[in-house]
């Protein structure tokens, strides 16, 4: 199913992966209104195909899908090609969410929801390529964030932890990064926001919370230092 765009913006091509008929009707239709191509896939096995032929600028997944689950469809596009992913799922669990952005996803919204609030979850993660690739070049001359145990060196995106390189989706790195450049110094969930996924209000604050917990998964539970209230603060491993 392929939608094509009814008013010129810029063109950008939006892959649905939704089981639901009505649903990802409502969500394709949506995406139309707005200017984009959207084209729907209903399993994750032909969601992996879709991408690899279409290329879109940006999947949206929901995670109970026949076949094969949105998450393990979400590694495979992901890991052909970096690409956005905004998942979606039935149930408000925490580890739900940070299942979901370890296999690669970059943000979550949990059902019901409205199409407003969706529209500018796209636009924010389609605002964040852009600001990735200028980030990416401005961090080429980059020094290496050396701490003993970890390692980050920003111009080639890698992380290692005591000699081991850890897989990080591009938006953990960037919020990883973003904290280590200023070691134990609180930032608020509002300017991580601005700094990382270029959002202009709060109403991603749960989603910083989610990737932080990823990071503390795949880092340890102490390198990021959360201050209730506030925000969160990076703490280099003591050795």
């Amino acid at each position: 199913m392929l939608n094509t765009p009814t008013r010129s913006t810029t063109p950008r091509t939006v892959l649905v992966v939704e089981d639901e008929p009505t649903l990802a009707t409502a969500v394709a239709q949506r995406i139309t209104a707005e200017g984009w191509t959207a084209r729907v896939a209903s399993d994750g096995a032909s969601a992996v195909q879709a991408a690899k032929q279409l290329r879109p600028d940006l999947v949206i997944m929901d995670i109970m899908l026949p076949v094969m689950d949105g998450l393990e469809a979400t590694k495979r596009i992901v890991a052909d090609r970096p690409v956005p992913v905004l998942i979606l799922t039935a149930r408000d669990d925490e580890s739900d969410k940070v299942i979901g952005l370890g296999a690669g996803a970059d943000d979550y919204m949990t059902k019901p929801f409205s199409m407003r609030e969706l529209i500018a979850r796209c636009k924010a993660l389609l605002r964040r390529v852009e600001r990735a690739k200028v980030i990416a070049k401005n961090s080429e001359n980059e020094k290496i964030l050396d701490f003993g145990s970890l390692v980050i060196d920003p111009a080639q995106r890698i992380v290692t932890l005591n000699g081991e390189q850890v897989h990080l989706t591009p938006t953990e790195f960037d919020l990883l990064a973003t904290l280590a450049r200023k070691p134990r110094s609180v930032l608020t969930r509002e300017k991580l926001l601005e700094e990382v996924w270029d959002w202009v209000d709060a109403s991603g604050t749960r989603t910083v919370d989610s990737h932080v917990k990823a990071l503390r998964h795949k880092l340890g539970s102490e390198t990021i230092r959360t201050v209730h209230g506030v925000g969160y603060a990076f703490e280099p491993p003591t050795e």
